[in-house]
């Protein structure tokens, strides 16, 4: 095999040009890293987007021995697997580890059973929804704080606003600021402590939940407050100590925090009220005038034999409690022998004889409608179309692809109702979500009547996440029409895949959080790919910023520099030194220097980091 394109040697493959894997050309491109794309069969329009970026297409099938030797395996550095389809990317994973043992190969696995086994053959296995979601999560909670495990610490990114122009040293003490977004203005990244803020400016801290806890300036302290009593001083889940190895026991980016059920009681009167506003909600008109005849009788009969029905003789007449059991028993054909119409005046008989035919027919027309709107009910329930209930405050999730399913697991996994509406009625994923006890609508998202009954007046967020750019606009446009003056105070977050219609879609129609799962995922696996972890993705302002893990190479750029002399746009966060790996430095002073095999916690923008990362890999001074 050769050593690439044209003796093209150290460059990164990416095989299949999807949402994902054009993102992931996009950012090695930009970012000036050596890229080779690979794809089967690529449109036109692909083909002249990768060809601008001055990166080399090969086409052929990517589970080819010769497509690869064409894309210089050989010389390459790393090979991302980026097709949607979980068997082609499984097979080119495989088929590069096979070619190039010593070869770091990334792969995108949705199915996690096969991702756990591929893991055993040294392939680094990323979940686009998994890795995606918690920033849709986090916005739909509205908490201004997400979850990030460093080491096996416990650390929250927190936003809140400055409450009088001061310093972030006199607002914040040590905390650590990586970002402050004004109203008017753009996002400074990383800025020191001795940066001044005006009043309104949203400030975003890094720091463990007791430090977070510490600080009665934070916008939701009962969160911190129950994370830091839950986990302790900055403890993550399952850990007895601060600076354990324990890894994050669900095995998801951030990991997910215990959230606390209501008690019984709240639980079993939420129940009852959901049952019965449901069944009022499913009873037709039908059911409405069958039981409106029914107690017609019951009232009539009961009356009547009140004031006319005689027992035991002349002047014996029955009482109210009774003249009803009389009429319920006849009805309902039961019989006991206590009570009968004989010796009672002709008329009576006759009019006995009309409640037993009218009574029996109504309690029968009566039980059949309900016994069907049940059964009806039933069925909806078993094909995922259960009727939407007296629902408030719940998490609206419109599409159920991979990246929905996910959202609703974490909403679900932090305590909120969610309801979802899918179109396909045929949707693999609808079986998960009866699992889950998840209402969801088979409908139309853009129609205001399907909006309407899933009460989305009544919703506390909203996340459109189809997989169609189109669709998500107008849905998202429709959302917006039937919110009215709800508008500016309820998160709506919008899949857009394309990153110029998402800029475009920002400025022109107001939505305030446009969200790629491609470029949030992308990343990471150019992370894996160059020998960086990324942990997290979070935002500021319309700035992503990626919290990772990086190793620093013996013999490197890095070896010897001090944290103050990194990129300005970059702030390392924590560090554990390779000498005793039991301790963790958070936060590392200014002048302190790194040293070989250490591990750096960093955040900052992916560019930047990559630039972090390109410094190591350059031999030291």
């Amino acid at each position: 095999m050769g050593e690439g394109p044209a003796g093209l040697k150290g460059h990164v493959i990416v095989c299949g040009l999807p949402e994902l894997g054009l993102r992931i050309v996009e950012q090695l491109a930009l970012s000036g890293v050596l890229a080779v794309a690979v794809a089967e069969d690529p449109a036109p329009a692909i083909a002249r987007l990768v060809a601008a970026w001055d990166v080399p297409l090969v086409t052929g099938s990517m589970r080819a021995e010769e497509t690869l030797a064409a894309a210089g395996i050989g010389g390459a550095a790393a090979v991302i697997c980026a097709q949607d389809d979980d068997l082609s990317a499984l097979e080119a994973a495989l088929l590069a580890r096979r070619l190039r043992p010593d070869v770091r190969v990334v792969a995108q696995l949705a199915n996690p059973a096969v991702g756990r086994a591929i893991r055993e053959t040294g392939v680094a296995v990323l979940d686009v929804a998994g890795l995606s979601a918690p920033s849709v999560v986090e916005v739909c909670l509205a908490e201004g704080v997400q979850e990030m495990p460093l080491s096996g610490m416990r650390f929250l990114a927190a936003r809140t606003t400055a409450p009088r122009a001061a310093t972030l040293r006199e607002l914040y003490g040590a905390l650590a600021p990586v970002a402050v977004v004004p109203p008017a203005g753009d996002v400074l990244v990383c800025p020191g402590r001795d940066t001044r803020v005006s009043p309104g400016d949203e400030v975003t801290l890094i720091g463990t939940p007791g430090e977070l806890a510490a600080a009665s300036v934070i916008d939701h302290p009962e969160r911190i407050r129950r994370l830091a009593a839950a986990y302790g001083p900055g403890a993550a889940p399952g850990e007895a100590a601060v600076g354990g190895a324990a890894a994050d026991p669900l095995g998801v980016p951030g990991g997910e925090e215990p959230h606390a059920r209501p008690p019984l009681a709240e639980r079993g009167l939420r129940a009852l009220r959901d049952v019965a506003v449901s069944l009022a909600r499913a009873a037709d008109r039908t059911i409405a005038i069958a039981l409106g005849a029914l107690l017609a009788v019951l009232v009539t009969a009961t009356l009547v034999l009140r004031f006319t029905y005689q027992y035991a003789g002349p002047g014996h007449r029955i009482s109210l409690l009774d003249a009803v059991y009389f009429t319920v028993e006849t009805v309902t054909t039961v019989g006991y022998g206590d009570y009968s119409f004989r010796g009672e005046p002709p008329w009576l008989v006759v009019f006995a004889i009309g409640l037993m035919m009218t009574g029996a027919l109504f309690v029968a027309v009566f039980f059949a409608l309900v016994t069907n709107m049940l059964v009806s009910r039933r069925i909806e329930e078993s094909l995922g179309r259960r009727k939407i209930t007296a629902l408030r405050g719940h998490v609206l999730v419109i599409g159920l692809g991979t990246v929905g399913l996910r959202v609703v697991r974490q909403l679900r996994d932090a305590g909120r109702d969610v309801v979802v509406i899918e179109k396909d009625e045929r949707n693999r994923h609808l079986g998960q979500l009866r699992a889950l006890n998840v209402p969801v609508m088979i409908a139309d998202a853009t129609l205001p009547e399907t909006l309407a009954a899933a009460r989305l007046a009544a919703a506390s967020a909203v996340a459109v996440l189809t997989s169609d750019d189109l669709a998500n606009l107008e849905t998202g446009l429709a959302v917006r029409d039937q919110l009215g003056a709800r508008w500016t105070r309820t998160p709506v977050v919008l899949r857009i895949f394309d990153p110029r219609l998402a800029h475009s879609v920002k400025d022109t129609f107001g939505f305030r959080n446009v969200r790629s799962t491609a470029a949030l995922a992308a990343p990471w696996f150019v992370g894996a790919a160059l020998g960086l972890d990324v942990l997290s993705t979070f935002y500021a302002g319309d700035e992503p910023l990626l919290v990772a893990r990086l190793s620093v190479t013996p013999g490197g750029g890095l070896v010897g520099l001090r944290m103050d002399e990194l990129a300005g746009r970059t702030r390392v966060l924590a560090l554990r030194r390779a000498a005793d790996r039991a301790v963790l430095e958070h936060p590392p002073r200014r002048s302190t220097r790194f040293k070989q095999a250490d591990e750096a916690y960093l955040i900052g923008p992916y560019d930047e980091l990559l630039t972090v990362v390109r410094r190591d890999r350059t031999e030291g001074r």
